[in-house]
């Protein structure tokens, strides 16, 4: 392991500590196959936390990529980009939504879909009417603003004062949320589909439809936070597309791109201007070599795809149901989280010893593998996931 604890000494001298990292140095991949600075191969469940939607090295996004940077690499907002046209066309088409503002990652289409919640209700509303509704456990980003959205008081440390504005009401307690709602105060609700920081914890779908409802006919927005569940994530294009609902307002990001940052807001019929000329804006958000990279990835999460990917989370699911160790795997599609009797952390670096790559999230062991990610592998993967618990589970 010399090369790694070179890395690790290095990295350590050079990066800020802000990152508890795995003594794993990846130097490169294709598809769903890793392989370390020691060339020791992995199978990938993690996709840098649901990023590489194709996996490493795919042919098609980097066909793309290439051209695009061969072409224009960067031109600014000032002046028009057929790519972002193309990516944002797409996205509307298959969403009924009809405006897209691209950024660069999650917390800042978040922080895009909170400051477009809040100017309309100011426009039409005036001052007073500001306070958006969040869940407890959620998970909004790390800017100021998006920490204050995050339902989880962890995340209220240090970095006072945080924004003001924001309430916190119990996930799937629909009660407790309409009474969030009931105050003249609020202009929006906001929720996470699956609560991926927080657990991989799916909303209950009669309480989604249920605070939309309220929401809707008092005239307070539905902000969709789709950062990891969107993007062919869950086997939709889009996880509240399950739900049943009508959002105002979707930011995603993670995936959109698949491995490039980006992210992006998307606007209904009713938002659509709201953000008018100066009233937001970015100088990389909708790069054209990201938006080239976004077009590679939306263009193929058609209906038989999507449906792959279910197929896929079925899989696991059913594999899993029983085993050694496991209590449950919770999530959607190919977003999934295994609860076990033993600590996450401990899972992860056996998996890693035992060449996977799997994540976490709270008290789950967290899989977020590329959609595409061939059954063979898949099957390797998971059948030694469920000997690494085991094996822990029997200590």
């Amino acid at each position: 392991m010399s090369n790694t604890i070179d890395f690790e000494q290095q990295d350590k001298e050079y990066i800020a500590n802000t990152y508890g990292r795995f003594n794993v140095c990846f130097e490169k991949g294709k598809g769903s196959l890793l392989w370390d600075v020691n060339g020791k191969e992995y199978i990938d469940l993690g996709s840098g936390i649901g990023v590489t939607a194709f996996g490493v090295d795919d042919d098609e996004w980097t066909e793309a990529v290439t051209k695009q940077s061969h072409a224009l690499n960067h031109i600014s907002n000032l002046y028009y980009s057929l790519p972002q046209i193309e990516l944002a066309k797409q996205l509307c088409a298959k969403t009924g939504m009809k405006k897209v503002f691209f950024s660069n990652s999650g917390a800042e289409s978040n922080e895009c879909a909170i400051k477009a919640a809040r100017k309309y209700s100011h426009d039409k509303y005036g001052e007073g009417r500001h306070v958006i509704v969040t869940l407890v456990n959620s998970f909004h980003g790390r800017t100021i603003t998006t920490l204050s959205a995050t339902g989880q008081d962890v995340f209220h440390q240090h970095f006072f004062p945080f924004t003001e504005g924001f309430i916190h009401t119990p996930a799937n307690d629909i009660d407790a949320a309409l009474k969030a709602l009931d105050n003249p105060a609020v202009c929006a609700i906001m929720m996470e589909p699956i609560q991926g920081e927080g657990g991989v914890m799916p909303l209950d779908k009669e309480f989604v439809q249920a605070v939309t409802k309220y929401a809707h006919e008092h005239d307070q927005l539905v902000l969709i936070d789709e950062v990891q569940t969107g993007n062919g994530r869950t086997g939709s294009l889009y996880a509240y597309q399950q739900f049943g609902i009508e959002p105002d307002v979707v930011s995603t990001a993670k995936g959109l791109a698949g491995g490039l940052p980006m992210g992006a807001t998307l606007f209904n019929e009713k938002m659509q201007y709201v953000l008018n000329a100066g009233a937001h804006a970015t100088t990389f958000g909708g790069n054209p070599i990201c938006a080239a990279a976004g077009n590679t990835i939306i263009n193929r999460l058609t209906p038989e795809f999507l449906d792959s990917v279910k197929a896929k989370g079925d899989y696991v699911k059913a594999t899993l149901a029983g085993k050694p160790g496991i209590l449950g795997v919770s999530g959607m599609g190919l977003m999934l989280g295994i609860e076990t009797t033993v600590d996450p952390k401990a899972v992860i670096t056996k998996c890693l010893e035992k060449g996977v790559v799997c994540l976490s999230a709270k008290n789950k062991v967290r899989l977020l593998p590329a959609l595409n990610i061939p059954q063979d592998q898949l099957e390797k993967a998971i059948a030694i996931v469920a000997e690494a618990i085991e094996e822990l589970a029997a200590k």
